[in-house]
C-alpha cells in the first residue's frame, strides 16, 4: 500500500508542474514585443530547390545568444513590476529562435499577421499586427532580410547586434533603429588603435556577408589617408581554406590580422590557426567573439600571439543573476503539444543558471536599452503619469516608432538618445586584451561621441614578443633626411633616398617628396629642414676694407699734395711737359674715381652699386683721354713736327687736345646714361656657397658693354701713341712713364678678371676696390711721383735750357 502512496504522491506532482509549465518565448500581455534571437546558428545552410522552413532546434546551441534571449525576458519582467514606468499596463512578449538569415519565414509572418493572416495591400491603420515592437535581430544580413517586411507599416525594429552602415539609410528602412553602435564607429577604433602602435601592413579578414563586406568598405575609407596599408583582405565562409589564408598572410611578412566576423566565424579561423602553428601574430577582435569565453580557452591558444579587442562595456545589469536562478527552477515547456508554434524551442534544459550568468555578455546592455526605449515610447505614447495611463489609446506601431526616435531617459546611468540615423547617439568602447588567464581584461576605451577621449594602457599588454610591442611594416622607417619610393603598389612598400644639397623633408607632410630649400636657406644632404643662410658682405669694419680706404684717402692726399706742388711750379718745363693745366685735370680726375672704392664695402644697395661703377667709368675715361692726348703730343713734338710742321701748328692752334678730351667724356656720359637707364648696376645674392648668400652688385654687361669697349678703345689707343715714343731721348721718359703705367693697369684687371673667375666668395668687392686703386696708383706713382722728384730733388733737370737742350739733339739725330 506504501509504495502506491508514494507512486501516487509523485504522480500528483508531475502533473502539478505540468500545469504550471510556461514557454520561456511567449508571454500574455496588454501589449506584444516581437523578439528575435539567434539562439541556434546554422552554420552550414542547405540549399533547396523551394522554400522551406527551418527547424532551429537541431543547429549548434549559442550560450551569448541564449544570455541575450534572457535579458529580454527579464527587462519585460522588470518593466512589468515597475510602478513608475507603464503602471497598471502589461507587456507581453513573442520570441522566435531566428537561427538562419533566410528560412525563418514562420517567425517573423507570425510576428505580422493580424488573426493569422497578413494582408500587405490593407490599410495599415485598419489591419493592426499584433505586436507594437521588434527586438531584433542580432546580424546584419538577418535584419536586411526581415527588416523590410516590418517597414510596410512602420512597425518599430530596434536593433542589438546589427551594426552593417546600410540600416542607418531612413529612405530604406524608415523604422529601424538600433542600440548598437554603427561598424563605422567599430572601425574608426580599430583604425585608432593601429595608429595607436604604429601597424601599417595589416590584413583584414571579414565574414562573407553583407555585415563583413561593409565593415571591408570603411575600413578601406578609414586608412585611405593615413600610413596603414591593407595588405591582405579576404571574406570568410564556411567553405574557405584557412590554410591559403595564412600562406598569404605568412609571404607578405603580416604581423597584424584583424577578424570582422562574428563568433562562430573566429572560432573556425583560430582554431585552424591553432592548428597550423600560426605564431606571433596581433589579433584584433571585434565586438563579435572579443569577449567570448570559450575561444580564450581553447588548447594552444597562447601560441597564436596576442589577442586584442574591442567590445561593448560590460554592464551590471541588478536583478539579472537573481532572475536565471529563479527561471532555471521553473518549468518551461518544451518539445511539448503547447509549443505549436516553430522555431520556440530551445532544447537547454541541460543548462545550469551558472551557465547562462558566466556566458559571453556581449549585447546585453544593448538588448536591455531596446526593451526599456519601447516601454518609454509606449508610456509617452500611453500618456501615462501619477500611477495611471490612458487605457482608451489605440496604439499603433507608428505612434511607438515617434516617441522611440525621441527617446530621452537614463538606464543605468546612461542617458539613451537616437540620432537623425537610428543609430545610438551616446556610449563609448571597451578595449581589452586577452590575458594569460584567458579573460579579456579591459586595458582602454574610446569616446565615440565628443570629446572623443581615446585611452590605451599599455603597461596591462603581455605582448608575445617579451615586452616589446610588435611591429607590422611592409618596410622600415627610412633614416631621417631620407624620402620614400614607391617599390610596388602599396605605399607602405617603399626604398629610401637621400635628399640631396638645398633640399630637405617633411615627414609629417609628405614622406615621398624632397622639398626644395627657398633662396635664403640652405641645406646638408640628409636634412628634415633647412637653415638660414649666412648672409655675407665686406663690411666697413673690416681689416682689408680699412686698409684699402686708407689707401684711398692716401691717395686723395697725394693728389692734393701734387696739385700743390704742381700749382707753385706751373711755369717750370717739367710742369708743362707733364701737360699743364691737364695735370690738374688728371689728378682730380683720379680724386673722383678713388671714391669709387668707398662704396664697395657695406651692404650693398642700389645707390651704392651705382656708385660704385659710375664715377670710376666716367672719371677714368676721361684720364685715359688725357694720357692719349698727352701720348700723341709728346709723338707729335718728336716725331710728326718735324716732318709735317703744319698738323703740329693746327693741333697747338685750334687746342684739339681739349676737344678730343670732350668728345670723349660726352661720348661715354651718354652711353652710361643710355646704359644704366636700360639696366641699372642693382643689389643680387650670389648662392655660389651652399650655406651663404653674399651680397654683391650686378651689372648688365650688354648695358654696359658700350662704356667699357670706349675704355678699352682709349687705352689701346694711349698704348700705341706712347709706344711709338719708346725711342725719345734717354732723360726724356715721359712716354715709356705711360706705357709703363699702361702696361700695370692691364695686368692688375687680366690679374683681377682670373680671380673673379676662379674665386666666389664675398671678398670679390675688396679685390675689385684693390684693382680700381692699384690703376689710380699706377698713374699717380709711375707718371706723376718722378716728375716731383724731379722738381723737389733734381731742380737742373727742370729748366728750359735742359728741355731745349734734350729735344734740339733728338732733332739733329732724326735728321
Amino acid at each position: 500500500m506504501k509504495p502506491f502512496l508514494v507512486s501516487l504522491y509523485l504522480l500528483g506532482t508531475f502533473l502539478h508542474a505540468l500545469a504550471q509549465c510556461t514557454s520561456e518565448f511567449h508571454l500574455e500581455g496588454d501589449y506584444l514585443l516581437g523578439g528575435l534571437f539567434d539562439i541556434h546558428h546554422d552554420s552550414s545552410p542547405v540549399y533547396h530547390n523551394r522554400p522551406e522552413a527551418i527547424d532551429c532546434s537541431s543547429k549548434p546551441f549559442i550560450h551569448s545568444s541564449y544570455r541575450r534571449f534572457q535579458v529580454m525576458r527579464f527587462s519585460v519582467e522588470e518593466i512589468n513590476n515597475s510602478t513608475s514606468l507603464l503602471p497598471n499596463v502589461s507587456l507581453g512578449y513573442e520570441i522566435f529562435d531566428h537561427c538562419s538569415d533566410t528560412h525563418n519565414f514562420p517567425g517573423f509572418f507570425n510576428l505580422i499577421s493580424v488573426n493569422g493572416l497578413i494582408q500587405p495591400w490593407g490599410e495599415p491603420h485598419k489591419n493592426l499586427s499584433k505586436v507594437i515592437a521588434v527586438v531584433g535581430t542580432y546580424t546584419s544580413p538577418k535584419a536586411l532580410t526581415v527588416a523590410p517586411l516590418f517597414m510596410m507599416n512602420l512597425i518599430p525594429m530596434v536593433g542589438y547586434g546589427a551594426a552593417t552602415s546600410v540600416l542607418s539609410r531612413k529612405q530604406n528602412f524608415p523604422s529601424f533603429l538600433r542600440t548598437v553602435h554603427p561598424s563605422q564607429n567599430v572601425m574608426a577604433m580599430v583604425v585608432k588603435i593601429l595608429k595607436h602602435f604604429d601597424w601599417r601592413w595589416v590584413s583584414f579578414l571579414y565574414i562573407d556577408d553583407d555585415y563583413g563586406k561593409d565593415g571591408q568598405e570603411l575600413f578601406i575609407k578609414r586608412i585611405k589617408d593615413t600610413e596603414i596599408c591593407l595588405a591582405f583582405t579576404k571574406g570568410l565562409n564556411q567553405y574557405t581554406d584557412h590554410s591559403q589564408i595564412f600562406k598569404q598572410i605568412e609571404a607578405q611578412r603580416i604581423g597584424v590580422i584583424i577578424v570582422f566576423t562574428p563568433e562562430w566565424t573566429a572560432e573556425a579561423l583560430i582554431e585552424s590557426a591553432i592548428q597550423q602553428n600560426i605564431t606571433n601574430k596581433v589579433w584584433i577582435a571585434v565586438d563579435g567573439w572579443s569577449l567570448n569565453n570559450e575561444i580564450p580557452k581553447k588548447k594552444g591558444i597562447k601560441n597564436i600571439g596576442t589577442v586584442i579587442g574591442v567590445a561593448e562595456p560590460r554592464m551590471t545589469i541588478p536583478g539579472f543573476s537573481d532572475f536565471i536562478h529563479s527561471s532555471r527552477s521553473q518549468a518551461h515547456c518544451e518539445n511539448t503539444e503547447q509549443n505549436m508554434v516553430c522555431n520556440q524551442d530551445c532544447n537547454c534544459s541541460s543548462l545550469s543558471a551558472e551557465d547562462v550568468i558566466t556566458a559571453d555578455p556581449s549585447f546585453n546592455f544593448p538588448v536591455y536599452t531596446a526593451v526599456y526605449a519601447i516601454a518609454h515610447a509606449l508610456h509617452n505614447v500611453l500618456q501615462c503619469g501619477a500611477g495611471r495611463c490612458n487605457n482608451n489609446i489605440t496604439v499603433n506601431p507608428h505612434m511607438v516608432l515617434a516617441e522611440v526616435k525621441k527617446s530621452n531617459f537614463t538606464l543605468l546611468n546612461q542617458r539613451i538618445q537616437f540620432d537623425e540615423n537610428g543609430d545610438p547617439n551616446y556610449g563609448s568602447y571597451s578595449i581589452v586584451f586577452w590575458n594569460q588567464s584567458g579573460d579579456a581584461e579591459d586595458i582602454g576605451f574610446y569616446d565615440f561621441y565628443p570629446p572623443f577621449h581615446f585611452l590605451i594602457n599599455d603597461s596591462k599588454i603581455q605582448w608575445h614578443t617579451e615586452g616589446e610591442v610588435p611591429t607590422s611594416v611592409c618596410s622600415q622607417e627610412c633614416p631621417h633626411g631620407s624620402v620614400r619610393e614607391y617599390d610596388g603598389l602599396h605605399r607602405c612598400c617603399f626604398n629610401c633616398k637621400i635628399c640631396s644639397n638645398g633640399t630637405y623633408v617633411n615627414s609629417t607632410e609628405d614622406p615621398y617628396k624632397c622639398i626644395a630649400c627657398k633662396d635664403t636657406e640652405w641645406s646638408a644632404a640628409g636634412s628634415t629642414s633647412c637653415s638660414l643662410r649666412v648672409v655675407e658682405y665686406i663690411p666697413f669694419t673690416d681689416s682689408g676694407a680699412i686698409l684699402i680706404m686708407i689707401g684711398a684717402w692716401a691717395f686723395v692726399g697725394l693728389t692734393l699734395a701734387m696739385s700743390v706742388l704742381f700749382a707753385i711750379n706751373y711755369n717750370t718745363p717739367v710742369v708743362r711737359s707733364a701737360g699743364g693745366p691737364m695735370c690738374f685735370l688728371i689728378l682730380g680726375c683720379l680724386s673722383l674715381c678713388s671714391f669709387t672704392v668707398f662704396f664697395h664695402f657695406g651692404k650693398p644697395t642700389t645707390s651704392f652699386c651705382i656708385l660704385r661703377f659710375l664715377p670710376f667709368l666716367l672719371f677714368y675715361t676721361v684720364c685715359l683721354a688725357c694720357f692719349v692726348v698727352r701720348s700723341f703730343q709728346i709723338v707729335c713734338i718728336f716725331k710728326i713736327a718735324v716732318r709735317f710742321h703744319k698738323i703740329s701748328s693746327w693741333w697747338m692752334k685750334y687746342h684739339v687736345q681739349w676737344l678730343v678730351i670732350t668728345v670723349a667724356f660726352v661720348t661715354q656720359a651718354v652711353l652710361l646714361i643710355i646704359g644704366y637707364t636700360y639696366a641699372p648696376p642693382k643689389p643680387y645674392h650670389e648662392f655660389s656657397s651652399p650655406d651663404k648668400i653674399i651680397l654683391g652688385c650686378d651689372i648688365n654687361l650688354k648695358a654696359s658693354s658700350g662704356s667699357v669697349a670706349l675704355l678699352l678703345f682709349l687705352c689701346s689707343l694711349c698704348f700705341i701713341f706712347s709706344y711709338m715714343g719708346k725711342d725719345l731721348p734717354k732723360n726724356y721718359n715721359e712716354a715709356k712713364a705711360i706705357t709703363f703705367c699702361l702696361l700695370l693697369l692691364i695686368l692688375t684687371w687680366i690679374i683681377f678678371a682670373t680671380v673673379y673667375i676662379l674665386y666666389h666668395g664675398k671678398y670679390i668687392p675688396t679685390l675689385k676696390a684693390l684693382a680700381v686703386l692699384s690703376s689710380l696708383y699706377s698713374f699717380l706713382l709711375f707718371y706723376f711721383l718722378p716728375k716731383c722728384y724731379i722738381i723737389i730733388f733734381q731742380s737742373y733737370k727742370n729748366t728750359q735750357a735742359y728741355f731745349q737742350g734734350l729735344i734740339q739733339s733728338y732733332t739733329m739725330t732724326v735728321r
